[in-house]
């Protein structure tokens, strides 16, 4: 299965895995799984971490150099990915996140995620 991780439980698998629950520990640990990150992400947590939000405290090089090693696909961000943000309904308002179900809609890739807000999109977003 494909997986789109979101930004928070992207920051946890590479550095506070005990943050993960136990399901997304397993989804995340599943060598049949084809883990993905966004370049939103990375571009949410430079903005973040520029505001100086702890949570979002990471080297963003060497956390990139990191997913890729350890075998986690980059997603870019295309113009059919900000095209289909008009579809969607506004149930959450940050538009990272928004922009992270656009891409797993337009792409088929489950995006998991811990918040409550966000899988209220439904598929193919999955609160893990």
């Amino acid at each position: 299965m494909r997986l789109l991780l979101d930004t928070h439980l992207l920051l946890w698998a590479a550095g506070q895995p005990d943050m993960l629950s136990f399901e997304a520990r397993a989804l995340i640990g599943d060598a049949g799984n084809e883990l993905t990150f966004s370049a939103v992400s990375l571009w949410e947590i430079a903005i973040n971490n520029g505001l100086g939000r702890s949570d979002f405290s990471v080297k963003l090089p060497a956390l990139r150099r990191g997913l890729l090693e350890n075998g986690y696909r980059e997603l870019p961000v295309l113009g059919e990915h900000a095209l289909a943000l008009d579809a969607l309904p506004p149930h959450h308002k940050d538009p990272f996140d928004r922009m992270l179900v656009a891409q797993a809609r337009i792409e088929g890739i489950a995006l998991l995620t811990s918040d409550a807000t966000l899988a209220r999109y439904g598929e193919p977003v999955r609160k893990v």
